[in-house]
């Protein structure tokens, strides 16, 4: 059985996942980790439970979901996995970071570009990609149907969305990705999000306000 560790990271509270298996083969996804002790705070978790990390994911590439990717990449000799489209919002990201006031030396390693549906095998376990646009231009989800949880990066929330309003956002493309690509998945399936707390499929149907039309 898979272990989901969550932290939340930097100033923007952001949520970065350490998934490991039983052999403690890991993924690292969305580090955020901009301080000294956060980063501290991710490797002793890894070192505590003798987890070796085989990948370095991210959903997007906002800065707080990016903070940490170089640090990662370095200490676990490993590459970036993510969306072709989402190469443009990594490249801003230090730009990004200045204006926020979070300036970061950015990610400039080997990047390894992932499609819908494509598998990231972890193991005995695997993760499809799902392109989940419209909160940025190549937002991807990460579903494991085997232990029936998605992670969402910053599409869906518990009661929420992802904002729109960034360059690449596009609010109707947003609400496509979440009704066809998250919404088909099973009720039971659990949601972990980029920022909030855990919810599931099937109370977002019910209950989102942002998706109305979706309730039973």
């Amino acid at each position: 059985m898979l272990s989901i560790k969550s932290f939340l990271f930097n100033p923007v509270q952001e949520n970065t996942y350490v998934i490991s298996d039983e052999k403690g083969a890991c993924c690292i996804i969305d580090p955020g980790c901009y301080y000294a002790e956060e980063r501290k705070e991710l490797t002793d978790y890894i070192k505590l439970n003798k987890l070796t990390p085989k990948y370095l994911l991210n959903t997007h590439c906002h800065l707080d979901h990016i903070f940490g990717n170089k640090f990662v990449a370095e200490r676990y000799h490993l590459p970036l996995y993510l969306h072709p489209q989402e190469k443009i919002v990594l490249d801003l990201g230090p730009a990004s970071g200045i204006r926020w006031g979070l300036p970061f030396e950015n990610y400039a390693g080997e990047l390894v570009f992932i499609e819908e549906n494509e598998a990231i095998i972890l193991g005995n376990y695997k993760f499809t990609v799902l392109f989940t646009p419209g909160h940025s231009p190549g937002s991807v989800s990460y579903y494991c149907e085997q232990q029936q949880f998605v992670l969402s990066g910053d599409v869906l929330f518990r009661e929420g969305i992802g904002r729109t309003d960034l360059p690449g956002g596009d609010y109707d493309t947003l609400i496509a990705s979440i009704r066809e690509k998250l919404f088909t998945l099973p009720e039971a399936v659990a949601v972990y999000s980029g920022h909030g707390p855990q919810t599931t499929i099937g109370y977002e149907i019910a209950n989102n306000p942002f998706l109305t039309d979706r309730r039973s």
